[in-house]
């Protein structure tokens, strides 16, 4: 590229971009997830828990977290010269939940992840995304001594809907999580195409 023009004499390709946020209550992995995989040093917003911070900031099961995201995370993937996704992190704790409107606006879909030590706390961001029609893939995040539990036991508990893809992953493996993101992506399309099709009838 020289001087915003290729080097062919084409004028440069403006990218389609596809935005996907990930979701999922406080320490379940949002921040390495983005990390795993984004491209460029990922924009983090974290700051270290305090004192202050203790009666709301829930850190059983995650007893050695010692910071948080306040407004969000950033990561980006170019799939192509012409495509390239955006990743949002959503802060976790519900003092900050006012700014997940902002941020999936204009959202493809969404990745929930959850521990299956602290299930409750995907719960919010389930019944978030169910409320606003934005597709999701459930991503368990396989936490080194947590309990393993068959996919239907997780699914009832979390009530899922029979079509919302759930699937095992690791935040830090960038392959398990580019598995996720396919999903993700997959689900949004074929929700798109069920949606031409009942307008279509």
């Amino acid at each position: 590229m020289i001087f915003g023009r290729s080097e062919r004499g084409k004028p440069p390709v403006e990218p389609v971009t596809l935005k996907i946020l990930v979701a999922g209550g406080f320490g379940v992995g949002k921040t390495t997830l983005v990390g795993a995989v984004s491209e460029i040093r990922p924009l983090r917003t974290e700051e270290l828990l305090t004192e202050a911070g203790r009666p709301v900031d829930d850190t059983s099961g995650v007893e050695a977290k010692s910071t948080t995201t306040v407004a969000m995370d950033f990561g980006r993937i170019t799939l192509r010269e012409d495509l390239v996704l955006y990743l949002f992190g959503t802060p976790g704790q519900e003092r900050f939940w006012f700014m997940w409107d902002e941020l999936s606006e204009g959202a493809l879909g969404a990745v929930v992840l959850a521990d299956t030590r602290r299930l409750e706390d995907c719960f919010a961001a389930v019944d978030y995304f169910e409320r606003r029609a934005i597709p999701f893939v459930v991503g368990v995040n396989c936490f080194e001594g947590s309990a393993r539990y068959p996919e239907d036991a997780v699914r009832r508990a979390l009530d899922l809907d029979d079509d919302v893809p759930l699937v095992l992953c690791d935040a830090r493996d960038r392959e398990s999580v580019k598995e996720v993101l396919v999903g993700v992506v997959q689900h949004a399309m074929t929700q798109a195409a069920r949606r031409r099709s009942a307008v279509a009838t």
